[in-house]
């Protein structure tokens, strides 16, 4: 290979050349962003409308006239609940986004008392999750109702009971239905919850539990996957709302788009491992190397947003990563031989390909970045510690072309 002086003047260069590749990512991570957002909305619209919105599930009401009350009326909260609540996920894909969609299957065992010592007529409020959402089997049943039906209005069905002095009426209530993000079963509204239980059965193992939410008093795996938990207040004051968020997945467009915005911190990496290691090895690359290095490692994030969302996300990274790895380490081995393949192929790996698979999971980016940055400086610290350096940048003499012949492997 022809063996290039490394000076001031062609550092410059690759710097530039750095630049250009970084606003060439810039633009491309800008248009993926434009291209997932703006449509964003019209397809959450488009899910909501053909699957269905969040649910939040509120916990029975019922009253009584009252006349010694200020507000005409006494409320009264069920004495027993026992609700059993089947989660399961099943996300749905929308262009370049995934969506938190499943199906629940709710059936709820209420007692609803009349604490006075005369007969009363109660009324039995139960609100349904949302009034956008469909409902299937459906079914409200007040024992002792009689033949009045219950009024639905406003997404509320009221019904009306006498009950007999201090006793209770039993409330059925069991729907199926589809949700999207989250499903809730709110308790805020009750100034006291007794004797409750809520058991709830999910498919999925990735559990978490929306901000003010409670936690589950019981737990346990199931051992084909999932969890059965149960939230038991046998009488509690200010009791939390339940509540369980769907697993997170993995969204093409904004993954593609944060890759493509950090792949110049890469590229970065690489470049100093090259320089560096061209210093000391005396193998140093002609700025136009360095282009054609930068157009490979461009191709890799150029590959995967156009392709991302034609293919599996997993299987379109490995393949666009593949093909970088080819055209950067195929080239290098073409120009300085195996000696330079030693050092592109591990850092390349490294730098573009793990530190871009860690944007895959939540909160690992920042951490991976760091690593490598102490891994790098080590390194070159410990390949440079013995380093003349006053002697690697060298001016070059008027019309010497800093180029030389020699052999490369």
């Amino acid at each position: 290979m022809h063996k290039y002086t490394l000076t001031f003047r062609s550092i410059f260069a690759v710097g530039f050349i750095f630049i250009c590749t970084a606003v060439g990512w810039f633009l491309l991570g800008g248009a993926l962003t434009h291209r997932s957002m703006d449509r964003s909305g019209s397809l959450m619209y488009e899910v909501q409308a053909t699957w269905g919105p969040q649910l939040r599930q509120a916990h029975p009401i019922a009253w009584y006239e009252s006349p010694a009350n200020a507000s005409g009326r006494s409320s009264v909260s069920p004495s027993m609940s026992r609700v059993q609540v089947d989660l399961q996920y099943e996300p749905k894909r929308k262009g370049l986004f995934w969506y938190r969609t499943y199906q629940v299957q709710f059936a709820a065992n209420y007692e609803i008392p009349n604490p006075t010592p005369i007969a009363q007529t109660v009324y039995v409020a139960f609100s349904l999750p949302s009034a956008d959402a469909s409902y299937n089997n459906f079914t409200f049943e007040l024992e002792g109702a009689g033949v009045d039906e219950p009024i639905l209005r406003e997404g509320t069905i009221t019904q009306a009971v006498v009950i007999p002095p201090l006793s209770t009426a039993p409330l059925r209530v069991s729907y199926h239905a589809r949700g999207l993000n989250h499903w809730e079963y709110d308790l805020n509204g009750a100034s006291r919850v007794q004797n409750f239980q809520l058991a709830m059965q999910t498919d999925f193992e990735s559990i978490n539990f929306p901000g003010g939410t409670a936690s589950p008093t019981d737990r346990s795996e199931i051992a084909t996957g999932g969890w059965d938990l149960i939230w038991d207040y046998p009488d509690v004051i200010g009791a939390q709302s339940i509540g369980m968020d769907m697993p997170k997945v993995l969204n093409p467009g904004p993954i593609a788009s944060r890759i493509s915005f950090f792949a110049p911190v890469s590229l970065l990496f690489f470049f100093a491992v090259l320089l560096i290691f061209g210093a000391v090895t005396g193998i140093n690359l002609h700025p136009m190397n360095y282009f054609f290095l930068a157009a490979g490692c461009f191709a890799f994030q150029l590959l995967f947003a156009y392709t991302v969302d034609l293919m599996p996300i997993h299987l379109c990274f490995f393949l666009s990563a593949a093909v970088s790895l080819l055209l950067v380490c195929g080239y290098l081995h073409a120009v300085g031989g195996r000696a330079l393949t030693r050092i592109a192929l591990p850092a390349q790996f490294a730098y573009m390909v793990l530190f871009s698979y860690s944007f895959f999971f939540d909160g690992l980016s920042g951490l991976t970045i760091a690593i490598g940055a102490v891994l790098t400086l080590a390194v070159l610290m410990r390949a440079t510690a013995k380093m003349d350096w006053s002697t690697v940048f060298v001016a070059r003499k008027r019309g010497d072309s800093g180029l030389s012949v020699g052999s490369g492997e």
